[in-house]
């Protein structure tokens, strides 16, 4: 295969294989049935030397109405030094109910803006007959290549995310939100993957998709996934930063999971991300959103009481969760590697792609 700046291919296109567990058929986020992922890339120069080089992705868990149909939700701040909006309530209360957005550290406020303009939009009620709304954004800095201080994204970029959003296969690499990131010296970004679970003839799916920013050339792991590369010669070609960066990490799965349990797959996400390199550096923001969309929870209803579907703690399903939990981020991290092409941003500024090893 033929493997051009254009069309490089996730990892196992490589020759490299992570974990034990199958992957879905798109081996990503939305493998898991609904799930819709969207994007908005910025890149273009601007006045005075300086660079747009960032973007806007777009998660949602299915293609209704998310606020009044929720689905169950959790978060885990691995290392806190990040920025987030929402992640208060989700974990207080267990739901979500608004898509799930990414993007550079000074566009949170943007984006929350647009994001909670298309939720008006979308839901007469927010704000009026019913409360208020609690919207989700996740960043990470790309102030390497982006001049994140001219804060070039809009709110119309976040709603031009969400209706870009769908099911098909996602775009990873430099795009959306991911288009300045950097990861381990190399060109990161968005990076997806997935797995597949079986118990009594019922099969599961868990999702991953990461924003990788994070990690010098001398913490990657990756190298050793890869027979034929050669790790010094590798190594000369990535970019040197002072800043220890950071990662969002969210998971998706149509298990029937409590807020609780999505909590306990959470922390596995860690584990992926250790095995890559990382070591939760000072100044990293590793934070991980999971949700569940087995069920949706009606924001109106007149019962006093409700009633879910959730895996016993016990069965050895939870343990193969884990298992995919930790499998499919570290490959999402890989993907969001081998799918982003080399990249110019602010300053002059290039950041190259993960060479591709010979096979």
């Amino acid at each position: 295969m033929d493997r051009t700046e254009k069309n490089r291919g996730k990892i196992r296109e490589w020759g490299a294989v992570v974990g034990k567990l199958p992957t879905g058929e798109k081996n990503d986020l939305t493998d898991v049935a609904g799930v819709r992922v969207g994007h908005v890339t910025i890149q273009h120069e601007l006045a005075d030397g300086e660079y747009a080089c960032t973007g806007v992705t777009a998660i949602l868990p299915h293609g209704g109405s998310l606020f009044r149909e929720k689905v169950t939700a959790a978060s885990y701040v691995i290392n806190g030094f990040g920025k987030t909006t929402g992640l208060v309530q989700v974990n207080e209360l267990g739901v979500l109910e608004s898509p799930i957005m990414l993007t550079n550290t000074f566009s949170v406020p943007a984006v929350t803006q647009g994001t909670l303009q298309y939720m008006l939009a979308t839901n007469e009620e927010i704000g009026d007959t019913t409360g208020t709304v609690n919207i989700v954004v996740g960043e990470c800095n790309d102030g390497h290549l982006n001049s994140i201080r001219r804060c070039v994204v809009r709110p119309e970029d976040a709603v031009a995310a969400i209706e870009n959003a769908s099911e098909q296969a996602v775009e990873e690499g430099a795009v959306g939100a991911g288009t300045g990131m950097v990861a381990f010296g190399y060109k990161g970004g968005i990076g997806s993957s997935s797995r597949i679970v079986a118990a009594d003839g019922q099969q599961y799916t868990l999702g991953s998709l990461v924003l990788s920013n994070f990690g010098s050339k001398d913490d990657f792991l990756g190298h050793r996934l890869f027979a034929n590369t050669d790790e010094t010669e590798s190594a000369k070609q990535a970019t040197e930063r002072k800043e220890d960066g950071s990662i969002i990490m969210i998971l998706a799965t149509d298990a029937p999971l409590s807020d609780r349990q999505l909590l306990r797959v959470a922390k596995r996400a860690g584990i992926g991300l250790g095995r890559t390199g990382s070591h939760f550096g000072h100044g990293s923001g590793d934070i991980v959103i999971a949700f569940s969309t087995a069920q949706k929870i009606p924001h109106n209803t007149d019962a006093h009481t409700e009633t879910r579907v959730q895996l016993r703690e016990d069965h050895p399903l939870m343990n193969e969760l884990f298992a995919a939990a930790a499998e499919a981020t570290e490959e999402a991290i890989y993907n969001s590697l081998s799918q982003a092409v080399t990249t110019n941003g602010r300053k002059g500024r290039t950041v190259h792609a993960l060479p591709t090893p010979l096979l």
